[in-house]
């Protein structure tokens, strides 16, 4: 799990979106970034959970948020997520799992007796100064917007 905790200062982080586009943490000076990690692009609870955060997106902009999810998916993968389920916000492609190393939300994971490497389904709150406000380590994915609004 990660080692970060409200009050830290987010790690600065520079990633390519599904776009090919540079977005870095300093982007978002002045506003609340929801910034979320994920599994993998079109498995069930990364479905259910960008679709919960999509069906609440005009939430999120009238509170100031922008979200921004980061996977370690290519920006293939994740222009066709984007184009299939109207995704209105980018998703960086961490191929390189740099940021999600920044962030330390890789590690061991089990799933049917298995165990394997991975990426920790985790959400940073982070407020317009760059200090961590809350860190959502249990994601709800069907219930996850309400999450970080209430």
């Amino acid at each position: 799990m990660t080692h970060l905790t409200a009050g830290d200062n987010a790690p600065d982080f520079s990633g390519l979106n599904e776009n090919g586009e540079t977005v870095n943490l300093k982007d978002f000076k002045g506003k609340k970034l929801v910034l979320f990690f994920y599994p993998k692009d079109n498995t069930p609870g990364c479905t259910d959970e960008v679709c919960n955060l999509r069906d609440n997106y005009d939430q999120f902009l009238a509170k100031g948020y922008a979200l921004v999810g980061v996977s370690p998916d290519s920006q293939k993968k994740h222009q066709n997520f984007i184009k299939k389920f109207d995704l209105p916000f980018s998703l960086i492609a961490d191929t390189e799992r740099e940021v999600i190393n920044a962030y330390g939300v890789w590690g061991p994971k089990k799933m049917y007796g298995k165990e394997f490497e991975g990426v920790y389904r985790t959400t940073f709150i982070i407020d317009g100064k760059g200090k961590i406000e809350e860190v959502i380590a249990k994601v709800k994915t069907k219930e996850h917007s309400g999450q970080i609004l209430s």
